[in-house]
């Protein structure tokens, strides 16, 4: 009996030593736990932006230009200072410039280079921060004006823009950044279907290089099967790593050149703003992904109210194809923008023609606040509030301070074309903040520039996109998994 007892005696003291262990070691873990952070919910924490990269294709000359904003929004800005901002070419070396202040621009001609080029910030400078390139040649084969933004590298980039049967020559850069190898998946809609070849897969771009793709033109463009195409919705998949996309575009022979701007992922509800004024053909192209065919309301936005297209209402677009639509009767001339609803995801772009050039825009998200970098060739924003009105602020910057902020209404479904003046000194360039005011309704819009007239007349259009200045981080859970060891 007294041997039974003590074994019960031991059993249960193992069990108290068990318990007060546990009891110290979550005791210890609560007491070690961090707070919740500042500005955290349940959703998750939205903070400032403090790193960024941007790549700029580079390859022909042409300005670089780089905007800071003036300051990050009210309780966002990081500690330690306003950080720094590089330009170097992307196969490395000296820094060709640097920003070290908020609200700082800078700008340089490029001579013909053979190189991209990544510009990378850190600190509070990151929040907001904008770069393009722009090149204008009045004369010669590649004769025109234009501009791009330098874009993050990302994994799933789409262009809709013209084919080889439209343009005498597309190139499309990919450039790698980083310092691991990148793989990439070229694929395309015509409009005809999709061009279903084995040619642009598994394509390899090394670090730090750009891989120029000519489409048409080699087994990495696509090979022959895309030289019937007309118009093109393409694809760039990264498959390992990530690519930065840029897609050139040569008309002919001094009939114009651009790059087609990269287009947000498939949706079924957007807004493609920037649809310059002036003569000159206006097309939209709609690329329908899915194996299904889409029923698209069509509408266009003007600056004398909404109407859909007489006869154009309604687009039924067969699945993986480019469809077309001419824009030219119906707009007279009016900037515009026009809003898509599909029952399917579709992506979508316009070309527009104007004298010797040709310019092409694409579908954006509204902003609450914009940054451009170049201001040259007589600068105009198109403006589009396709819901409630809106009250828009820009403010050049740039030469010897800001300029005086212009103030411009857009009454609701509405779309107003404004020049956008130069501050003092800034002449030979600078950039603008284009803020939404408090209370507006959401706003979408695109940059134009223009030199020369009449049938010498040349310009481009940069689609305007939301200043990232913050992100938001998941929610984190409390987990006991840190215990075990």
């Amino acid at each position: 009996m007294d041997r039974v007892l003590r074994l019960f005696g031991l059993r249960y003291a193992t069990a108290a030593l068990v318990l007060v262990a546990l009891a110290a070691l979550y005791g210890a873990a609560s007491l070690s736990r961090p707070g919740p952070r500042a500005g955290a919910t349940g959703q998750g924490a939205r903070v400032p932006v403090t790193s960024a990269l941007a790549v700029c294709p580079g390859h022909e000359g042409g300005r670089l230009s780089v905007q800071s904003t003036p300051g990050t929004p009210a309780g966002t800005a990081p500690r330690g200072g306003p950080g720094r901002a590089e330009v170097t070419a992307t196969g490395g070396g000296e820094p060709l410039g640097a920003l070290v202040a908020l609200g700082q621009g800078w700008s340089k001609d490029q001579a013909t280079a053979k190189d991209s080029f990544a510009v990378r910030a850190d600190g509070a400078l990151a929040a907001g921060l904008e770069a393009e390139q722009t090149t204008h040649w009045p004369k010669g084969r590649d004769r025109g004006l234009a501009a791009t933004r330098c874009a993050a590298p990302g994994t799933d980039l789409w262009f809709v823009g013209p084919g080889p049967v439209a343009a005498e020559r597309l190139e499309l850069q990919l450039t790698n950044a980083d310092a691991q190898p990148a793989s990439v998946d070229v694929t395309a809609l015509s409009g005809e279907g999709p061009l279903d070849t084995p040619d642009g897969r598994g394509t390899l771009v090394e670090p730090h290089t750009t891989r120029t793709v000519l489409l048409g033109e080699s087994a990495e463009g696509l090979g022959d099967i895309v030289g019937t195409a007309r118009d093109l919705a393409l694809r760039v998949h990264a498959t390992g790593g990530r690519v930065a996309a840029s897609l050139r575009v040569r008309i002919g022979a001094g009939k114009g050149i651009d790059r087609v701007p990269v287009s947000p992922v498939p949706a079924t509800s957007v807004i493609v703003p920037g649809v310059p004024s002036g003569e000159g053909a206006r097309r939209l192209m709609v690329g329908v992904p899915g194996a299904e065919d889409a029923r698209i309301r069509v509408q266009v936005i003007t600056p004398s109210g909404s109407f859909a297209p007489h006869g154009q209402d309604i687009l039924d677009a067969p699945a993986e194809t480019v469809s077309a639509v001419d824009l030219e009767n119906a707009l007279s001339g009016k900037p515009a923008a026009v809003r898509l609803v599909s029952d399917r995801p579709i992506v979508a772009g316009f070309e527009a023609r104007r004298g010797a050039d040709v310019a092409y825009g694409t579908a954006t998200a509204p902003f609450e606040q914009a940054v451009v970098a170049d201001g040259r060739f007589a600068p105009a924003l198109t403006l589009t509030a396709p819901a409630g009105a809106a009250s828009v602020r820009i403010t050049a910057i740039g030469g010897q301070g800001a300029g005086t902020p212009q103030d411009v209404a857009v009454p609701a479904g509405r779309t107003v074309e404004t020049k956008i003046a130069a501050p003092r000194g800034g002449e030979k360039g600078f950039g603008a903040m284009i803020t939404v005011k408090a209370g507006s309704g959401p706003v979408h819009a695109a940059r134009t520039l223009s030199a020369g007239k009449g049938d010498g007349a040349l310009f481009t259009v940069v689609p305007v996109v939301p200043a990232v200045s913050t992100v938001r981080l998941p929610a984190v859970g409390d987990s006991q998994t840190a215990l075990l060891f």
